[in-house]
């Protein structure tokens, strides 16, 4: 089995987790900016956390034998936060750096009027960087504010094949297939989705344009929901195929839009052996389209 794991908040994750990753066949992984539990107060926090994202982050991945990638944006949990803002004028330099694959997480949280125009203005700085969206969907009114994504989307004149609407339910799934974007989940131990939910949702939509993360965070969360997903799979029926589109192929088409990511095994890895802090990142060659 082979994973790309298409959200997953590693910065809050320990080494343990990357060896069990790597263990169960993660391979890949992408990291979307998200917000830290509390509030940051000015526009050098985001950009710290964005240079650690892009360089420890997957320096420390890399010696567990994954490649590690990232998404950019400003959240939109602190969207309506004044004091945050000012980092837009910052994201687009951002977007033009090696290991970024999309733009996100955008989308809302509380639907407020600048949730509406901090997401507009994130969906143009994706057009002119010509790359790919992850929208978070919000936590409360999940129905509602996925017609408004959607509508944005539109609005926007981004073409939805290049939109991912992740954390999505059986409550809204169909609406996001139906406008022709990708539809992500995330596997959680008590919240969202788990294994069993999954599988029914793919037995009655099919595996296209299904994608399914574990968006391990710092709360409870298991960064081996992908590979429990998989399993969960072929216990219902499905073929390691299916598995492998799910889990690999359809993360690779949707992030390959990007032009920036990387698939091929890290140099020097060793599986079983003590990470090595001579990792080479140069000389690897990046995915151009979605070949797998």
């Amino acid at each position: 089995m082979r994973i790309l794991d298409p959200h997953i908040h590693m910065t809050s994750r320990t080494t343990d987790d990357y060896e069990a990753m790597y263990a169960s066949g993660v391979r890949v992984v992408v990291e979307p900016a998200f917000w830290l539990g509390q509030p940051r107060t000015g526009v050098g926090s985001f950009t710290d956390y964005f240079d650690s994202l892009l360089g420890w982050e997957r320096f420390r991945a890399a010696q567990f034998g994954i490649r590690h990638h990232a998404t950019i944006a400003l959240n939109p949990k602190e969207a309506n936060d004044p004091r945050c803002r000012e980092v837009l004028a910052e994201i687009p330099r951002y977007l033009l750096k090696d290991g970024v694959v999309a733009v996100g997480e955008v989308g809302y949280d509380s639907m407020t009027p600048e949730e509406d125009e901090v997401f507009a203005a994130q969906l143009q700085m994706a057009r002119e960087a010509e790359l790919p969206v992850l929208v978070h969907t919000p936590h409360r009114d999940k129905l509602a504010g996925t017609r408004r994504t959607l509508d944005v989307v539109v609005e926007s004149g981004l073409p939805p094949e290049r939109v991912l609407v992740d954390h999505l339910n059986e409550t809204n799934v169909a609406m996001v297939l139906d406008a022709g974007a990708w539809a992500g989940f995330s596997i959680y131990p008590d919240t969202k989705m788990d294994e069993d939910r999954m599988v029914a949702i793919l037995q009655e939509y099919g595996t296209e344009r299904m994608i399914v993360n574990s968006a391990a965070d710092w709360g409870r969360s298991d960064p081996l929901k992908t590979a429990k997903t998989g399993h969960a799979m072929l216990a219902a029926g499905f073929s390691e195929d299916d598995v492998d589109q799910v889990l690999w192929r359809n993360p690779v088409a949707f992030y390959g839009q990007s032009g920036n990511l990387v698939l091929e095994p890290v140099p020097g890895f060793t599986e079983g052996a003590p990470p090595t802090p001579g990792v080479e990142f140069e000389g690897s060659s990046v995915l151009r389209g979605a070949r797998a």
